[in-house]
Formats: structure tokens, sequence, C-alpha cells
């Protein structure tokens, strides 16, 4: 059996604990009070704390295996699980659609992380909150028609002359700084979205319906949105292996506190967020303070802290997905500067087309969420643990596996056929 390398001297518990809420925490708490409009209350804590105790137990199983095999990343481990004698291709359908998944090239797994799908949601929200925050400082009688009210076009600029250039350095490990901020950031985020629900108490006792407030109604976006917010398993093993005097039992601690603490985060933020809007709560938050609580000091500052945060963070997550962009195609070739800069502008291209003609974030969370995220956090942690693992079918974390793998593929395969279903009736 292998084990994990003790080094000398690891990170402390406490940082570790951090450093996996850094991960955890992002764009998804922007959509979980939609996702609690959609749901009601007792709903959404429902599916939350699915979703978190099964986040959690998929993690059980990615660390049994790499005390099991002193594997240290989540693409290795796919490619130990995959790579079998006479097995030389195997299908998975990680977007719910026909995909070919080479498995000598294990850094697919990389490219369908939250990194990719990430930079979407994080430039969509450029798109939303640029203009709204332009205008609360500018002027408050916009009519509309100037040109910092054009979202997408503020987008196109702030990537060509922000995002681009901090992406396009070969090293940019500074900014991994900002990620502390980030995190931060979503902090006084969750504590401006529980006191500003003072600031619209009228509001709140004009639109509550306490017979819809309980109201249990499955939304094809709810677990979807809660998936992607909790995913971080990409992120879990390297962490480990820094943890001072490494342990399977003190790892999962720290991933226990870690989800339980962004679980807490969540639900306030979820909670007073839906409280404060009920159902006028927009599918991005923040945009939703605009419309009903214009001017508000509080809500001014954050949207400037998250923007913040969201600008510096996009290119450091798009170095890793160029990383495995270069590594699927090059292999492992000396670097070119050539292959560099069009791997660079393709995925930013791309990114970039995906946030300027998606109409609603909602739809990122819902089909990133049932897709990429159901995979990473539910369906691959399944097979890896059944391929590798020498325990017996009827074992329980065999069991656990096979129904994480089940509910997985279930909850993907429903909720993108009901966002699909939506989008044509609506088009």
């Amino acid at each position: 059996t292998g084990s994990t390398p003790t080094r000398g001297r690891g990170a402390s518990f406490a940082f570790s604990v951090f450093n996996l809420m850094n991960a955890i925490m992002g764009s998804g708490i922007l959509g979980l009070s939609y996702a609690m409009a959609c749901t009601g209350i007792v709903g959404f804590i429902i599916l939350l704390i699915l979703v978190s105790s099964l986040a959690t137990y998929s993690i059980h199983l990615l660390l049994k295996l790499c005390d099991k095999t002193g594997i240290n990343s989540y693409e290795d481990l796919g490619g130990r699980a995959l790579r079998n004698p006479g097995k030389v291709n195997f299908r998975v359908n990680a977007c719910f659609s026909v995909c070919l998944f080479d498995l000598e090239n294990t850094h697919l797994l990389n490219f369908f992380s939250p990194f990719f799908p990430a930079m979407a949601s994080y430039l969509f929200i450029l798109k939303s909150e640029l203009p709204a925050a332009i205008r609360s400082f500018i002027s408050s009688d916009s009519t509309g028609n100037a040109w910092y009210d054009n979202g997408r076009l503020l987008l196109i600029l702030i990537t060509l002359c922000v995002v681009l250039p901090l992406s396009i350095l070969p090293k940019i490990g500074f900014l991994g700084y900002t990620s502390s901020f980030a995190f931060f950031f979503m902090l006084y985020f969750a504590v401006v979205v529980s006191f500003d629900i003072l600031s619209a108490k009228d509001f709140i006792f004009q639109q509550i319906s306490f017979r819809k407030l309980l109201r249990h109604c499955l939304s094809a976006y709810a677990i979807p949105t809660m998936a992607f917010s909790f995913l971080c398993h990409t992120t879990v093993l390297p962490i480990y292996c820094e943890l001072d005097r490494p342990s399977k039992a003190k790892m999962q601690n720290v991933v226990t506190v870690s989800i339980s603490l962004s679980f807490l985060l969540y639900l306030i933020s979820a909670l007073f967020g839906y409280l404060t809007f009920y159902a006028h709560v927009n599918s991005e938050l923040l945009l939703s303070y605009d419309v009903y609580i214009s001017g508000d000091i509080m809500v001014m500052t954050v949207r400037l802290f998250v923007l913040l945060a969201v600008l510096l963070t996009v290119p450091l997550i798009h170095f890793p997905a160029r990383k495995a962009v270069i590594m699927l195609l090059s292999g492992q070739r000396p670097f070119s500067w050539l292959t560099h800069i069009i791997a660079t502008l393709t995925i930013l291209g791309v990114v970039l087309i995906l946030a300027v003609f998606v109409p609603d974030i909602r739809n990122v969370f819902g089909v990133v969420g049932s897709t990429t995220s159901s995979c990473l956090l539910f369906v691959f942690p399944g097979i890896f643990y059944l391929r590798i693992s020498s325990e017996p079918l009827r074992s329980p974390d065999s069991i656990g596996a096979v129904l994480l793998m089940v509910f997985g593929i279930i909850m993907g395969l429903i909720s993108f056929s009901i966002i699909v279903i939506t989008w044509v009736q609506s088009s």
C-alpha cells in the first residue's frame, strides 16, 4: 500500500483549512439565493446538506486512493484508474454528449476541471456588474445610453487591456496572493448580505408569502449551482501532500471543517439574500441590490471588492487550463511562445464568447453544474475508487462509490435535460 510522502514542515491545520475554503468559495455564492428562490428555504437546506455531504464523501474516497497509491493529483488518479491492459479508450459522458476520452492524455480531466467554466462565470460577473459599478460612482441619473452601460463592450475592453496581458505571461506567481483576498471579499460579501436585509425590511414584509416560503419544488438550477459551489476536488490532494505530518484522518478533518464553514457562509448569504428580495431575487445576487437598494455604500463597496477579486482571479485560473490544453496537444515538448500565445488566445476567446453571448449566469451555473461539476464531484471519484480499490463490491465504500456515480449521472442528465427544454420553450 502506498503512502503520502512526509515533508519536513508542511502547512498547518488552520492554513490548510483556509486554502481549501479558498478553493471552495467562488462565484457560485452569487447564485445560491436564486437557487433558494427556486426550492424554498427548507428544500434549499436539505439539498445543500445533501450536496455538501456527498462532496465530503467523494473527497473521502479520493483520500483513500491517495494513501493507497501515493498519487497526489486528481488527473493522475484518473490515469491510474482508467489505464488497464487491453483498455485503450474509455467513453465518459463528461458533458453529457459523446466524448472520447484518451487514457494516454489524462490531462483532459484537468481541461474539464472547474478552471475553464469558472473563467466563464467570472467574466459574466464582470459583464453584468461593471456597468452598475461605474454608474454608482459616476452618476445616478444615467439614461442608459453611455458607453459604460454596455456590459459586453466593457468586458471586451477589460479582457484585452487587463486579463490578456496578465494571462500571456509565462509565470504569474504574484497573482496567487489575490486568491486569498478573493476569499475575504466573499466573506465580506456574506456579512454585507446579512446586514443589508435591514435596509429592505419594508420590501420583505410586502413580498413574503409564507405559503410559498416553504414550497419544495425542485429546480433544474438548484443542485447544479450547489455542485458548482462545492467543487474543490482537483485541489484537495495537493493540499493533503503539503499538510504538516499528513494523515488521512487529519486531512479528513480539514475537509470537514472547510466544507462546514463554507456551508455556513453559503447558507447565510443565500438565506438573507433571498429574504431581502424573495421572488424578485436575481440569478446574480448583486444585480438585485442595484435594482431595489441602489446607492447603498456597503453594496457599492462589496461590488468593487468582488469585481477586483474576479478580475485578478481570471488570469490565475487561466494558467492551469492553458497548461492542460498544451499538455493535451503538445505533450512534453519544449516551451514554445507560439504554442503558448495560440493556447492563451484560444482559451480566452472561447470563454469570452461564452460570457458575452450567454444571457443569464444561471445558465452558466446550470450547465456547468449539471455536466462538468457533477462528473468531477460525483461520477469520476466513484469510477476511480471502483477501478483502483481492491475492496469487494459489497464493501460499504464500494457501494457508496456506486451510489455516488448513480446520483451524479441521474442528477446531471435530469438537470441538463430540463435546462435544454426550458431554453427551447423560451426561444
